[in-house]
C-alpha cells in the first residue's frame, strides 16, 4: 500500500478576498522555529453516503472560496518570508511579506485507497505522508514554498484535507484556530459574528526593537534541517473513564489532588517509552512538554493571539529513578514544572533570547532519551465538518518527528477522550506496545 502513488490532479493558489500589503514582523517565539519543519495536521472523513448529488468539483469550488474569505482575516498565510541583511553590525530580519506573493497553495489529489486502508492498520501508513504538502521542508523555505498549503485527497470511499502551515507564522492553538474559522465560513457561508478573528500584531518585549534580529551574517549558520531516522507510528485510544483512573491513582500516590490528566499521561509514556530503550541506570532522561503561553503571562495574551507563544517544559530524571519509583513520582516532577511556569519565567525566557538569540536545532534539542509531548486534546479537531459531517480520524504529515515524539489528539467519541500518536524506533516501538503498565491504560490501538 505504501509503495501507492498520490496523483496530483490540480494546483492553484488562493489569493486573500481582501489582500494587505504591510510587511509584518516576527517575534522571537517565531524566529527561534526558522530551522523546524512546517506543522502537518489533516482530517479524514467519509464520502456522504446519502447525497447523490455530492460533486467533488462543486465541493472543491466550495472551499477555495472559504478558504479565499478565511485568509482575508488570516492573511499572513497567503504571505512569504523575506530577509534583509544589515553588514554593520551583521544582522540578518526574517518577516513576512505579503507583495508578489501568489497565496495560499491549493492542491488536488487522489490516491486508490479506501478508508479503511489508512484506519484499519496496527500502525499509521507511510502513504499518509504523501497527503500533505512540503514533505521535509523546514520553515526558512518559506521564502519560496508557500506558508500555507491545503492538499485535498480523494480517497475511494472517503476525502482528506491535509494543511502544512509555517510554524514560524502559527503555533498549534493558531493552526487549529484558523481551521476551525475555516470551517465556520464554509459551512455558513461567510456569515459575521460566528467566529473570533485573530490578533495579527507580533509580541515584542518591552523595551526591544520592534524589529527582531538574528545575529548572523548568513541564513547557513542557524540552518540545520532535521534528519529522521526510520519510525514506526501508532495511534493508541485513551477513554475518560481509564484516564479518570490514571489521574485518580497518580494523585493517590502523591496524596494530593493538584496533578492533572495530562500530567498522568505524559509520567506514563515517559516510564513506558524509558523501559523500551533499556537505558542504564545512570542516564539522564527528560519528558518535555509543550505548553502554551498565553495564559502564563500577566497580564494574559489572548488565545486568538496569531503567531507563536509556545515553550517546552521538562522533567528530568536518571532512567534509574524513573523505573524505580511509581508512575506517581514522575507525574510530580511534570507538575512541578507547570507549577512554576508563570509570567516571571515567560518574561525571562524572552529577555534571555533577546540577549543571544538563537535558532532552534531539532538534531540536537530532541536527544535519543527524551519524550516530547506535543499538541493538545483541548483543540477542536473534530468540529470541522466542511460539509461532510464530522471527522473520522486526525493524522498527521512527516514533520517534526523523531524517537520519543507523541502528539496528543481528542479522542473522536469527546467527553475528555484522547488518542495518542507515538513515534519511535521499530525496536522501542516493539517493547513498547508490550510495557504492561502502559497497555493497562490503552483502550485500544486503532484509530477508530
Amino acid at each position: 500500500m505504501d509503495s501507492l502513488n498520490v496523483e496530483i490532479i490540480s494546483d492553484c493558489f488562493i489569493k486573500p478576498e481582501l489582500q494587505s500589503d504591510k510587511p509584518i514582523y516576527l517575534s522571537s517565539w517565531d524566529l527561534s522555529l526558522l530551522s523546524l519543519n512546517y506543522i502537518q495536521k489533516g482530517l479524514l472523513y467519509p464520502l456522504p453516503e446519502n447525497d447523490r448529488d455530492f460533486s467533488i468539483t462543486t465541493f472543491l469550488n466550495e472551499l477555495k472560496h472559504s478558504l479565499s474569505a478565511t485568509l482575508t482575516h488570516f492573511h499572513p498565510l497567503a504571505a512569504r518570508l523575506a530577509t534583509i541583511k544589515q553588514q554593520n553590525p551583521p544582522s540578518i530580519t526574517v518577516f513576512l511579506n505579503p507583495e508578489n506573493s501568489p497565496g495560499a497553495r491549493f492542491i488536488h489529489s487522489s490516491v486508490d485507497l479506501t478508508v479503511a486502508d489508512i484506519v484499519n492498520p496496527t500502525d499509521v501508513p507511510l502513504i499518509v505522508q504523501s497527503f500533505f504538502d512540503h514533505h521535509q521542508a523546514i520553515n526558512y523555505d518559506g521564502h519560496e514554498l508557500s506558508l500555507l498549503t491545503v492538499k485535498v485527497t480523494q480517497l475511494i470511499d472517503g476525502i482528506f484535507i491535509g494543511c502544512s502551515i509555517n510554524h514560524v507564522v502559527a503555533d498549534g492553538t493558531s493552526y487549529w484556530h484558523f481551521f476551525n474559522t475555516w470551517s465556520k465560513i464554509h459551512n455558513f457561508k461567510g456569515q459575521n459574528g460566528l467566529f473570533t478573528p485573530p490578533i495579527l500584531n507580533r509580541l515584542i518585549p518591552p523595551g526591544s526593537d520592534p524589529i527582531v534580529t538574528l545575529p548572523f551574517t548568513h541564513e547557513n549558520e542557524f540552518i540545520n534541517r532535521p534528519h529522521h531516522p526510520i519510525l514506526r507510528e501508532r495511534i493508541f485510544h485513551f477513554t475518560s473513564d481509564s484516564l479518570a483512573k490514571l489521574k485518580a491513582k497518580v494523585n493517590s500516590e502523591c496524596n494530593t489532588t493538584t496533578i492533572s490528566t495530562f500530567q498522568s499521561l505524559s509520567a506514563l509514556v515517559w516510564r513506558g517509552v524509558t523501559r523500551a530503550r533499556h537505558l542504564r541506570a545512570e542516564e539522564q532522561t527528560s519528558c518535555r512538554m509543550a505548553v502554551n503561553n498565553r495564559s502564563r503571562l500577566s497580564p494574559p495574551i489572548p488565545e486568538n493571539y496569531f503567531g507563536n507563544m509556545i515553550q517546552a517544559l521538562q522533567g528530568t530524571a536518571t532512567a534509574g529513578e524513573l523505573v524505580d519509583h511509581g508512575v506517581g513520582w514522575a507525574a510530580l516532577r511534570l507538575n512541578e514544572a507547570v507549577v512554576n511556569h508563570n509570567d516571571k519565567e515567560v518574561r525571562d525566557a524572552m529577555e534571555y533570547w533577546v540577549n543571544s538569540p538563537f535558532v532552534v536545532n531539532a538534531n540536537e534539542h530532541f536527544d535519543g532519551n527524551s519524550v516530547h509531548m506535543g499538541s493538545s486534546p483541548r483543540f477542536d479537531m473534530y468540529g470541522n465538518e466542511f460539509g461532510l459531517g464530522k471527522p473520522l480520524a486526525v493524522l498527521s504529515g512527516w514533520a517534526n518527528k523523531f524517537d520519543g515524539k507523541v502528539t496528543l489528539y481528542p479522542g473522536r467519541e469527546g467527553g475528555g477522550s484522547v488518542d495518542l500518536e507515538v513515534c519511535l524506533l521499530p525496536e522501542n516501538m516493539a517493547a513498547f506496545e508490550c510495557d504492561d503498565e502502559f497497555m493497562s491504560v490503552v483502550t485500544k490501538g486503532h484509530l477508530i
